[in-house]
């Protein structure tokens, strides 16, 4: 079964991020066909990148970024709690992301937005870095948006009562798994003769 390591993407003090993977929680426990960690950034350490090189070109100094390389090496996909800060990702999600190059390569990922426009305009920006690690960013995502984002931010609303948001969780993870498997298989396949 492959093993998705869920990516809480903001660190600072108050965080959303929190509430939603309360609220998510409940999915992918129901899910049979993949198994789910955790992964909060908070519990890694990493200094602002200042590496030699990216771990594709040069083994990583730090032992906190090996670390977090050898934890995401055993993952088979992600998905991506994300916080949308001046139409973008967290700078301390961005840094996760370059602390990795290998352990990141041919493996799916979903994101789960949040913010003004459902954290659309991270969630597209984040979409472009995910390509350039070759990972596969699967079609479907959530997007916690608007009037509703901002009820359950000040408490007026439980994301629960988003039922509206079920169908997309739910497609996500249906892309997720298709995506997980299929990639798992072809890394797993016989390395194909090179070509003359």
């Amino acid at each position: 079964m492959p093993r998705i390591g869920v990516i809480i993407g903001s660190t600072r003090e108050g965080r959303f991020a929190d509430r939603v993977m309360e609220w998510l929680a409940p999915f992918l426990q129901q899910r049979t066909d993949l198994s789910f960690e955790t992964l909060d950034l908070r519990d890694f350490d990493l200094p602002f990148f200042n590496e030699r090189a990216s771990n594709a070109y040069a083994p990583t100094q730090h032992p906190e970024g090996r670390r977090w390389q050898e934890t995401l090496a055993g993952f088979d996909g992600f998905i991506f709690l994300v916080a949308e800060y001046n139409h973008a990702p967290t700078a301390v999600l961005k840094n996760a992301l370059d602390y990795a190059y290998p352990e990141w390569q041919r493996k799916p990922a979903a994101c789960v937005g949040y913010g003004g426009v459902g954290g659309a305009r991270a969630v597209e920006g984040l979409r472009t870095i995910l390509a350039e690690l070759q990972m596969a960013p699967v079609r479907h995502a959530v997007h916690i948006a608007g009037n509703d984002f901002y009820a359950a931010v000040t408490g007026q609303q439980p994301l629960t009562a988003l039922t509206y948001l079920n169908a997309s969780v739910d497609a996500m993870l249906d892309d997720l798994s298709w995506w997980a498997h299929a990639l798992n298989a072809a890394r797993n396949a016989p390395a194909a003769a090179p070509r003359n």
